[in-house]
């Protein structure tokens, strides 16, 4: 660091004061983070929790001063140390039930309302609120299909994989009689797959 530059330290939200509320369901937000590799196959982030030995994608409570884009991006930011850019199109809606309140019969008291969306990271830090309780690992689809907990998580997942293979490029296709390359040309992202940095 320079003489005379500031260092930015993040502090990761605690506590619901400023929780939303979908009646008596908690709203959550958080993301699958991916990155596509040299070999042009996606890599998934999932992060480790306290207490656990599996891991998971960042998520957390959605909180009244941002919307749930913003409160993915945070989540992802402090849970897994990075930022990127979020497709503002939910992968969908999950109900489930939070790991801190039993199971009350059908009951939403104690269950979250969840949005997950995909992030594309462009940048990882080395340091981030949570890493201390939150560890980071990048692991293969496959590898993400076997560790995922819950039903949610694979369909989120599988979400993503899906969106993925339809924005892939159309590959040229040669004609194997005169040698020129047909192109076709690639669907435009209709508006509801707008992107935002986080």
């Amino acid at each position: 660091m320079a003489p005379g530059e500031k260092t930015t330290i993040l502090v990761a939200r605690k506590g619901r004061l400023r929780q939303r509320y979908d009646g008596e369901y908690r709203l959550v937000a958080g993301c699958v983070p991916y990155r596509v590799g040299a070999d042009g196959q996606p890599e998934l982030l999932m992060v480790s929790t306290p207490n656990r030995d599996d891991l998971v994608f960042p998520k957390g409570g959605w909180e009244d001063d941002e919307d749930m884009h913003e409160a993915a991006c945070r989540e992802a930011l402090e849970e897994a140390g990075v930022k990127g850019t979020i497709n503002r199109t939910a992968l969908g809606m999950w109900v489930f039930r939070s790991k801190s309140s039993p199971v009350s019969g059908d009951s939403p008291r104690g269950a979250c309302k969840g949005y997950i969306f995909a992030l594309e990271v462009a940048e990882e830090l080395e340091q981030w609120p949570e890493q201390d309780t939150h560890g980071r690992q990048w692991v293969s689809p496959a590898e993400a299909y076997r560790l995922c907990r819950y039903d949610w998580m694979r369909e989120a997942l599988s979400a993503l994989l899906d969106r993925l293979a339809e924005a892939k490029p159309a590959v040229p296709e040669l004609d194997d009689h005169s040698g020129v390359h047909m192109m076709v040309k690639a669907a435009v992202a209709p508006a509801d797959r707008a992107v935002a940095l986080c």
